[in-house]
């Protein structure tokens, strides 16, 4: 009984998809008339140099809507900053080191000011201060990347006024009842 069904199914299935018309040939594919922009491009240039992916955005983009560029800018301003807040944190924690030391050798040589305690204190401190801006550094790298990826899909995005949504009523039988939605491009 279950194969009897089970040819059954098959033998229903298989007129039911074979019934095309194969005598007409398929039409040809239309050609593509639009650049493809890679968004896997935009992330490998902004991966080996930060701020490439922005600017092979910018040029990608159609006339009157290149707005990529500004972000190089602020892409190495934030780099400068957390690289400067790491040096100058990891400076001061290899002073601070450095103190304590010589302070354990040969007793206190700069920093009067500050007791063994305190030099542990600062050296901690400065040693955390790093590690942020360490981390900064990759936030704002990662940001680069992800923004390039992001704005590599929006490229030949249509944000025109012709684009529309319409939410009609609609009646399918008798006593079936049902909401449209229509959208409208250009």
């Amino acid at each position: 009984m279950h194969k009897l069904l089970g040819v059954f199914i098959f033998v229903w299935f298989s007129l039911h998809v074979n019934a095309q018309d194969s005598l007409v040939p398929a039409p040809a594919p239309a050609k593509d008339t639009v650049k493809t922009h890679s968004w896997k491009k935009a992330v490998l240039f902004s991966a080996v140099l930060p701020g490439a992916g922005q600017v092979y955005n910018h040029i990608a983009m159609p006339k009157g809507k290149k707005k990529a560029y500004w972000k190089v800018p602020l892409i190495y301003a934030g780099l400068g900053v957390a690289t400067y807040f790491a040096v100058s944190n990891n400076m001061l924690k290899n002073d601070y080191r450095q103190e304590y030391e010589d302070r354990q050798k040969i007793g206190p040589v700069n920093f009067l000011e500050y007791d063994d305690q305190s030099l542990l204190s600062l050296y901690t401190q400065h040693r955390n201060r790093r590690d942020f801006a360490i981390l900064g550094m990759g936030l704002v790298y990662l940001l680069n990347v992800v923004d390039a990826g992001v704005e590599a899909h929006f490229v030949n995005f249509d944000i025109s006024e012709d684009l529309s949504l319409s939410i009609h009523p609609t009646t399918y039988f008798p006593n079936a009842y049902g909401v449209s939605f229509q959208f409208k491009f250009r």
